[in-house]
């Protein structure tokens, strides 16, 4: 995600970053990377123009030369503003006092909104909601029987109908939910390949007949500034309140999310950073900009990791980890609780300081990952269970099993080892031991000299 964009600017800002002072000079260099590396991500040529007078502005004055780290101080004026352009003020969706909420998406062909729908009343009914889904396009064929295929993937209801009028069907869904005590509606509309009078004219009416509170236009980011015209040209048609922005994962520039919110004034609500229908995430501007600058996302770490794992089995294995007890089962769960959480490299990039160090290692981590479950898929339960059964033969057999070899094997059982050893020393406050080392902490630990000495000791007595 803006993997080149976030590669450029943080080029840009490495001469900053541990320089004690700065002079004009360097300034100016900084400023002209950074407009390079917008320009070239797509964004508008304005908001770049803008972006960069305000940062350099902020850069010249008298608080960063004052600065002790005035290097850093760029840095953090450049998230400051990143934030700000892609809407630093709250931005979630609207929901009414008197259900059901109506939720109208709106967008051309191709950018991603049946799809959208579908995730995002997912999202909603993983908040506690009872959402509910309208088949309200009726140009695009089977574009009702994929939201149908959708709601009964993700366990939502959809009001369809075979029918002509968008208009009575978008109005029948919206009592049907009344009806059965659905808190919120989500609005699936027509899209075209291109905007029209036609197409606006029937967005309008479908709106009137819905009343929507939220009214979202869906677009892909990939397309970069061609989504941000798009954008422009319905705000001017039929007025939205947020965007939702569809393939963020596969967008390496990022310029659609950074013009959109300053070019149309209206925010980036939620974003597609998957093509699963669970990968749809609200837009937190401030952690995007951590993300492009390289510093993590560790709020979004954390979330992604509440969700992929249930309280009490979370307590039940932290429980068991702390007391040393980390079996192959506890394993296995772990990295199940991992993969939910996305894609590993993904997921890694949002730990402070990782982004750099993982380039290039996104398909060697995934497929060692899956050499892990399959060996430990190979074991019996009782091996699973009780690791230290796994002798020579066993070993032999869960290598056959697994497609890997001995020595994998080893180095699997060898990890789990010293993972308990660390975990049980973290339970007990105590700091891991390192090789022929007292754990750190423990009372009477100890130095390595002392250890040595000690040692050179016992070799003069047993000569004597």
């Amino acid at each position: 995600m803006f993997d080149t964009l976030s590669d450029k600017l943080q080029h840009a800002l490495g001469d900053l970053r541990g320089r004690g002072k700065l002079d004009d000079e360097a300034i100016s260099r900084a400023m002209r990377e950074i407009r390079l590396a917008l320009l070239e991500a797509d964004v508008n040529f304005q908001v770049v123009k803008d972006f960069v007078a305000h940062v350099r502005e902020r850069a010249t004055g008298a608080d960063v030369q004052k600065s002790l780290t005035p290097g850093q101080q760029v840095v953090k004026i450049v998230h400051e503003e990143l934030t700000a352009l892609m809407g630093s003020g709250s931005s979630g969706l609207a929901f009414s006092p008197r259900p059901p909420t109506a939720i109208l998406l709106a967008g051309l062909q191709g950018s991603g909104k049946t799809t959208a729908a579908a995730k995002l009343a997912l999202l909603l009914r993983k908040e506690g909601k009872s959402p509910a889904l309208v088949a309200a396009d009726l140009q695009r064929p089977a574009a009702i029987e994929q939201l149908e295929q959708l709601g009964r993937q993700i366990q939502v209801p959809v009001y369809s109908e075979e029918r002509s009028d968008a208009v009575k069907a978008a109005a029948d869904g919206l009592a049907r939910a009344k009806e059965e005590r659905r808190d919120v509606v989500i609005v699936d509309t027509a899209g075209r390949l291109q905007i029209d009078q036609e197409l606006m004219d029937e967005l309008g009416r479908v709106r009137d007949a819905v009343k929507p509170l939220n009214v979202l236009l869906v677009v892909d980011a990939m397309t970069g500034q061609e989504a941000v015209n798009v954008a422009q040209a319905f705000q001017e048609k039929v007025a939205f309140d947020g965007v939702v922005l569809t393939k963020l994962d596969g967008d390496a520039r990022g310029g659609a999310a950074l013009s959109v919110k300053a070019v149309t004034g209206k925010p980036i609500k939620l974003a597609s950073t998957g093509e699963k229908v669970d990968q749809l995430e609200y837009f937190h501007p401030d952690r995007m900009a951590s993300r492009i600058l390289g510093m993590g996302d560790v709020l979004t770490l954390i979330e992604r990791a509440e969700a992929a794992v249930e309280e009490d089995e979370k307590e039940e294995l932290e429980r068991r980890m702390m007391r040393g007890e980390f079996t192959f089962d506890d394993f296995l769960k772990s990295y199940k609780m991992l993969r939910r959480m996305g894609p590993l490299q993904g997921v890694l990039k949002m730990i402070p300081g990782l982004g750099k160090q993982l380039e290039g290692l996104d398909d060697v981590d995934e497929r060692q990952l899956a050499r892990v479950e399959a060996i430990i898929l190979s074991m019996t339960p009782r091996e699973r269970a009780v690791p230290h059964v796994i002798d020579g033969s066993r070993r032999k057999r869960i290598a056959a099993g697994s497609g890997t070899s001995v020595e994998q094997v080893n180095q699997l059982l060898e990890s789990r080892k010293q993972m308990a050893k660390m975990l049980k020393a973290m339970g007990s406050g105590k700091m891991p031991a390192l090789p022929g080392q007292a754990p750190l902490g423990a009372k009477g630990a100890p130095r390595p000299s002392a250890t040595r000495k000690s040692k050179s000791k016992r070799k003069r007595k047993a000569k004597r």
